[in-house]
């Protein structure tokens, strides 16, 4: 072959290694964004033993990860299955000292039917073995604990026996062909424990257990003074010791003896080959590491220790524990790995806090945005144009004064001898021009309250909330807008309402959303519980205030506080139950007296197990810009814009179809429904985004086995009934329905759509996705009047194009380019200052905040924008036009003489 031949072959070797990509520019990468990983609550923690300054840990949102011990950043992080095929059930960590290289591992075992065993590298995080479990018994409660390299499942057959396998961890291979059975009619669900080896029962006075690993079944038995008021608490890091009604019994009958502190936590961790028991206890704010010896009871003060506790950090539990001497003449230096009850992991080094992890941050249930307060000088400039009095002079001595104050600043900051802000606000939390700084306000499902900059992530205030708890298991605690920040000069207000821990009747925690400082001392204890709430649409004269609606248990009416009473008259309030159960209630409200009345009642249920899935309504702040849709023959096809309007899907197990999904459109306020939709052979997980005129919805097609998306719009008609105000009371038109189905090649985790201040910019849809990318899918795309065959008359209609049942995902539409995101639960968007752009917040294993613009920045000046370029041509044609009038003028002149 000639060397041309060659030269040839090699260009074109080269040539097709080049391939086309889409990307951001560099200097665009983090600009407007930022992302923060989370690992979840801390379930187990482990230090490594070799020497690395590494923490392995488990979650329990099915995470397995390794921090790293001097900045509690994360080294590395395996998410598992979803719940509850992810949930961890037992973590271990043992070094294999019999193989032929000794290998430290990370055991974890995880779900059920199958259940995954799995051994971890704990330096790299990369999976190392994997062996399954198909459990004959998938309904029963099984437990599992790890020693010697062996790995024990246990199964109890409550009132009959129990079944125990054992397998080599690492190959999964039995020790002996089949289940060991031991005969045990003493067990009990609910009051038994595994108090590694044994398997203990309290029964009224009786303890009574078995070792699971002796070869005769060894049974423990002893009797109590009194009867056991729970079941058995094992201590964490102690062989075979349970405590029963505060006294503490070892099944082994070890020589030691334990003084249990009040209200303290304890575990048992090794050092230097002897067993020391901790308690920790918190008094007066401070945190107290108490040592003893098991064997000897004697106290050990240096790894004892007492550290100040952040007011913002629950009470704390002891996970982990690692004591070192560098040299055998230095004394003894401890690290300890802490849980707290707000589901913070806090390192203890030598004393003092080295790092604080806020890992309730990877379980958000409510975000809202709040922007931020004026400058000092804003601020001044507002007081004079509040100001009422008619004092003309005093109006003018204010405004010199005002700037005599900014041309002080000015000479100084050119001095260098000051700033331009002279504003009292930490970090310049003022309001900027174009409305993109805000304060992030995260309610997370913990009680925990957060104050995070949404520019540069970073969280200004915490507030723990330890006496709110969640309404039920599928209702979460709410946060509600009660002032924003427009209302100068009284500060913005938001409020966490939620049940009263150990009670039934609710509470109430109003606050700054800016700084975090409660207002009027914070909680409002209520008397009642807690059916519905509802922030008031008016707002109270003189302090715009919107007082909070609550219909308690009873269906009885409450405002909060009572001076907004008469701004409830005349509202409509409505309860969704999870059993199909939909009320609609009026409220009628005096100076002196309050009540509500039942108007309708829905049940959707339809006499079967239907049950309610997803309820989707309107956002309140949202503004609708364009009342009608231009259709091909330039006719006007108005939108069916009901603001009453909600979305609710129920879900029904059926023996034909096997699974079916029903929408139905409610009006609110007269329970009109609206429509209804049916889906069969279709189910969960759905997820829902009410707009507008429109609606969009996800759900699995079980029948194609696929993820369909299904969109809806409604439309008066070509005659608009009423283009000022929307009355539900009157008899509504019968809306006509546009409806379309796409596919879409992704399991969706979450749905938002956009939203910007005056409604003016395009909506799209965020999509989140199980592959961790946020797709910005344009309306365009899910318009439900997408036509199948497209005519001549219909090619000319604006933004409409032809039906595909795919739905495209490329990578230009994500909007978090390479910054996945882990288990996307939710999708929070908020208007800016600049009606193009869209603030954009996404939770769940971690946290991205962007923008985004749907109709592209049409009212900002690109970045790289030539402001010398255009003040050149400015003032070109500035003199340009002088020079051409003087020359105009002289040969007017000229002419008038000829």
């Amino acid at each position: 072959m000639s060397r041309e031949n060659v030269l040839l072959l090699k260009i074109a070797f080269f040539l097709s290694l080049l391939v086309s990509v889409c990307c951001l520019y560099e200097d665009q990468i983090g600009k407007f964004d930022w992302r923060r990983s989370f690992v979840g609550k801390l379930q187990d923690g482990f230090f490594d033993s070799v020497g690395n300054d590494l923490i392995l840990m488990t979650s329990e949102e099915g995470v397995v990860a390794g921090l790293s011990a001097k900045t509690g950043d994360i080294l590395w992080r395996q998410v598992l299955e979803k719940s509850p095929r992810g949930d961890i059930k037992h973590a271990a960590f043992y070094m294999d000292t019999q193989s032929v290289t000794p290998q430290s591992t990370l055991l974890t075992v995880s779900g059920q039917t199958p259940t995954l065993i799995r051994g971890w590298n704990p330096t790299e995080g990369f999976l190392m073995w994997e062996w399954s479990l198909t459990s004959h018994y998938p309904d029963r409660d099984d437990l599992w604990f790890s020693e010697n390299l062996m790995l024990y499942h246990v199964i109890p057959f409550w009132d009959s026996h129990i079944e125990l396998t054992q397998y080599y961890a690492s190959t999964g291979q039995q020790l002996k062909p089949g289940s060991s059975k031991i005969s045990a009619a003493w067990i009990k669900k609910g009051k038994c424990v595994l108090a590694v080896p044994f398997f203990v029962c309290a029964i009224e006075t009786q303890v009574i257990g078995v070792n699971l690993i002796s070869e005769n079944g060894q049974i423990f038995s002893k009797t109590l003074l009194k009867p056991a008021q729970s079941a058995p608490r094992i201590i964490p890091g102690l062989r075979a010791t349970i405590l029963v009604n505060d006294e503490v019994i070892n099944l082994e009958d070890s020589g030691f003896s334990l003084k249990m502190l009040p209200n303290s936590r304890w575990f048992v961790s090794e050092v230097e080959n002897r067993q020391v028991f901790l308690q920790s206890v918190v008094e007066d704010k401070n945190l107290n590491i108490l040592a003893t010896d098991l064997s000897t009871g004697e106290s050990l003060n240096d790894i004892g220790m007492t550290i100040p506790l952040p007011d913002a950090l629950g009470t704390p539990t002891i996970k982990a524990v690692k004591c070192r001497r560098k040299t055998e003449s230095q004394p003894l230096a401890c690290r300890i790995l802490l849980d707290t009850d707000d589901s913070s992991v806090i390192l203890l080094q030598q004393g003092k806090i080295k790092w604080t992890r806020e890992e309730s941050l990877a379980h958000v249930v409510a975000v809202e945005m709040v922007d931020l307060p004026l400058s000092d000088a804003e601020g001044a400039i507002e007081d004079e144009f509040n100001s009422k009095d008619g004092d003309f002079f005093g109006a003018i001595a204010r405004r010199l004064t005002t700037q005599v104050h900014q041309a002080k600043n000015i000479f100084l900051t050119v001095l260098g001898l000051g700033s331009l802000s002279t504003s009292s606000n930490v970090d310049l939390l003022v309001r900027d021009s174009f409305g993109l700084h805000k304060m992030i306000v995260i309610l997370t499902s913990s009680g925990k309250l957060f104050g995070i900059d949404n520019i540069s992530g970073k969280v200004h205030w915490t507030k723990f909330l330890p006496e709110i708890e969640k309404f039920t298991e599928n209702q979460s605690m709410k946060l509600l807008v009660q002032r924003t920040a427009k209302h100068f000069p009284h500060p913005a207000q938001y409020a966490v309402i939620g049940k009263q821990r150990d009670s039934r009747n609710g509470i109430i925690y109003q606050f700054n959303p800016v700084t975090g400082e409660p207002i009027q001392n914070g909680f409002v204890h209520l008397s009642h519980g807690i059916q519905q709430v509802s922030v008031l649409n008016e707002e109270e004269s003189g302090n715009f205030l919107r007082a909070i609606l609550i219909l308690d248990e009873n269906n009885q009416a409450h405002v909060l506080p009572e001076s907004g009473q008469n701004q409830a008259d005349g509202m409509f309030l409505y309860t969704v139950k999870t059993t199909g159960e939909v009320t609609g209630y009026h409220i009628e409200a005096t100076n002196k007296d309050i009540k509500s009345r039942l108007i309708w009642n829905l049940n959707l249920s339809g006499g079967s197990n239907a049950q309610v899935i997803q309820v989707a309504g309107k956002n309140p702040i949202e503004h609708v810009h364009s009342q009608g849709r231009v259709l091909s023959d330039r006719s006007v096809l108005y939108k069916y814009v009901n603001p009453n309007l909600i979305a609710i899907a129920t879900f029904s197990l059926d023996a034909i179809h096997k699974y079916v999904i029903n929408v139905h459109l409610i009006d609110v306020v007269s329970g009109y429904i609206v429509q209804s939709l049916t889906h069969r052979r279709a189910k969960g997980p759905l997820h829902m985004v009410h707009s507008e005129n429109w609606l969009v919805y996800s759900y699995y097609n079980d029948k194609v086995r696929r993820t369909e998306i299904t969109t809806i719009e409604l439309y008066e008609g070509k005659i608009q009934t009423n283009s000022t105000v929307w009355s539900s009371l009157t008899t509504p038109p019968v809306p006509k329905i546009e409806r379309q189905s796409y596919i879409i090649p992704a399991n969706v985790f979450a749905m938002k759509e956009t939203i910007t201040e005056k409604g003016i910019t395009n909506k799209d849809v965020l999509i989140g996705l199980s592959t961790g990318a946020i797709v910005e899918m344009p309306w365009a795309l899910l318009d439900p009047r997408r036509p199948v065959t497209t005519t001549q008359n219909q090619a000319r209609e604006e933004g409409v194009i032809p039906y595909i049942p795919e739905l495209p995902l490329p990578s230009e539409q994500v909007i978090n380019y390479n910054q996945s995101i882990a288990r996307i639960r939710g999708i929070y968007t908020a208007p800016s200052g600049l009606e193009s752009t869209c603030l954009v917040i996404a939770h769940g294993l971690d946290m991205f905040v962007t923008r985004v613009a749907p109709s592209k920045t049409f009212d900002l000046l690109k970045e790289d924008f030539d402001y010398f370029l255009i003040s050149i041509v400015l003032l070109g044609l500035t003199v340009a036009s002088y020079v051409v009038k003087h020359l105009a003028s002289r040969k007017a002149i000229k002419q008038a003489w000829k």
